[in-house]
């Protein structure tokens, strides 16, 4: 069956489903900024139980990358992203899930072959951007602050 691409996107477009935009919108904003609202009140527990601001904010990330992961093995936080979508994908709690999901998906190939080498299948290429990114904005800053 030969179909022209206008003729391909038509037939997609009666058997897709219609996304409900602004809910989804509304429940990525309302999630993402609940998660960021727990690192928040993480941040002032660990302020409050006496750690410097510096050492507050890496134990609220290290608690939050654990939570994330914790979930993750518990199969909650799928769950949470397919209802949430993207509110689950932004804040370190996404990041902490892309490397576990792969993780635990191949973990039946064995530990070096399996886990090992597909943890960073989905966070790699952010990791390998994110590194990029930074050393062209330090060469950038560099440059501006040496005129």
């Amino acid at each position: 069956m030969k179909m022209t691409k206008q003729e391909y996107g038509e037939y997609i477009k009666t058997k897709s489903p219609d996304s409900p935009f602004g809910r989804d919108l509304l429940l990525a904003f309302v999630v993402g900024g609940l998660i960021c609202c727990v690192g928040q009140a993480l941040y002032a527990l660990y302020t409050r139980l006496g750690l410097d601001r510096d050492t507050a904010g890496t134990a609220m990330s290290v608690t939050l990358v654990f939570l994330g992961t914790f979930f993750t093995g518990l199969g909650l936080y799928d769950r949470l992203a397919k209802y949430a979508g993207a509110g689950t994908l932004v804040p370190i709690t996404g990041f902490a899930n892309s490397v576990a999901a792969p993780a635990m998906e191949f973990k039946t190939e064995g530990f070096i072959t399996g886990m090992a080498a597909k943890m960073f299948i989905i966070a790699g290429p952010v990791i390998v951007f994110g590194l990029s990114a930074s050393v062209i904005y330090g060469i950038v800053l560099l440059i501006i602050k040496s005129f």
